[in-house]
């Protein structure tokens, strides 16, 4: 019981990590193309979303108002975040 309730403490953290980066990687992204720079390459936006930083990319997505109409984040975006969710869901009633 104890090695699953710290693996699960580790899984948290890691999302509550992961959701973090990939906002700040969207909101980066958004200020780099307001100055015309160095862009952060679209694979690693969606790599964050799929590795489990759906939830962050999401709300980027509508605080920054940033990808929102580009197709492929439209829905790989959510739908990474409710494959995790669901993930979650069932680690939880396993």
């Amino acid at each position: 019981m104890l090695v699953h309730r710290a693996k699960m403490q580790l899984l948290i953290i890691y999302l509550i990590l992961i959701n973090v980066i990939a906002f700040l990687m969207y909101g980066l992204d958004k200020y780099k193309a307001k100055k015309k720079i160095w862009r952060i390459p679209e694979s690693s936006l969606l790599l964050s979303a799929v590795l489990g930083g759906g939830l962050g990319a999401w709300c980027a997505m509508a605080v920054f108002r940033h990808k929102t109409k580009i197709k492929k984040f439209r829905i790989t975006v959510p739908l990474a975040c409710f494959a995790w969710a669901a993930l979650l869901v069932w680690i939880v009633i396993r």
